[in-house]
């Protein structure tokens, strides 16, 4: 095993990355993911976001408010807010966006025809959504970016989002490398999450670096929360005012 220094970002590669991966053991892949987020509560973060914008007034219940989710993968998380929304009777146009489209073909075979959510294969630099955003999310993706273009990232959604953006990703640190990387073996999850998880922890950003990211995206230190969340999730919001 690789001895990995947790002080800086790890510049290691996970199998979903490559182009030779084929359709089944991708969406096979995404499955297995779904069940990680399931066991780790990586939904929580999100839906906290959106409970707080109800709870602040930020949610107009007079339009369609629209949510683009980068990096969308199997679209189980705007699944969650559509049926989070649909309870509270707010109205939303969603939209997954990933580079990979396989990704789409997944998620759309995954969620019923009749719901509001739409998936789009583009890189996020080259999307251009149909109509004004008014929340970005993402979920698991930033740390599959480069310092650079993380702080594009930040400037992309701080120039397209109306209401605000929320990053929710994991937190660089030893203790859930091992621990995932012995529960995952254990569980007998997909062997590309196996592989891509503990890397994936290994590559995410630290408080520091998102500081960083903000301050080369333009923004004052002060325009968004950088906040932990158990188990071992680092989560970046912002609200406009």
């Amino acid at each position: 095993m690789v001895a990995i220094d947790f002080s800086h970002r790890n510049a290691l590669t996970e199998l979903m990355d490559s182009d030779q991966t084929d359709f089944a053991t991708f969406r096979d892949c995404l499955v297995d993911l779904a069940k990680v987020n399931r066991l780790t509560l990586a939904y929580r973060p999100t839906m906290r976001f959106f409970a707080d914008l109800v709870r602040t007034g930020r949610l107009p219940r007079d339009r369609i408010i629209t949510v683009v989710d980068v990096g969308s993968g199997y679209g189980d998380m705007l699944r969650k807010v559509d049926r989070w929304a649909a309870r509270r009777g707010l109205r939303l146009d969603l939209t997954g966006v990933d580079l990979n489209p396989w990704s789409a073909r997944t998620a759309a075979a995954a969620t019923a025809p009749e719901r509001p959510i739409h998936w789009v294969t583009a890189d996020v630099f080259d999307y251009r959504a149909e109509r004004p955003i008014d929340i970005v999310i993402s979920s698991l993706f930033t740390h599959h970016l480069d310092d650079a273009s993380l702080a594009r990232f930040v400037a992309w959604m701080e120039a397209s989002t109306a209401i605000g953006w929320f990053v929710n990703d994991l937190h660089r640190h030893p203790l859930p490398y091992h621990a995932f990387r012995i529960a995952s073996r254990a569980l007998r999850f997909h062997h590309f999450v196996q592989h891509d998880g503990p890397i994936s922890i290994a590559r995410a950003f630290d408080t520091h670096d998102w500081r960083d990211a903000l301050a080369a995206a333009g923004l004052p230190a002060d325009a968004a929360e950088i906040h932990p969340q158990f188990p071992f999730r680092l989560c970046v919001a912002r609200v406009k005012a």
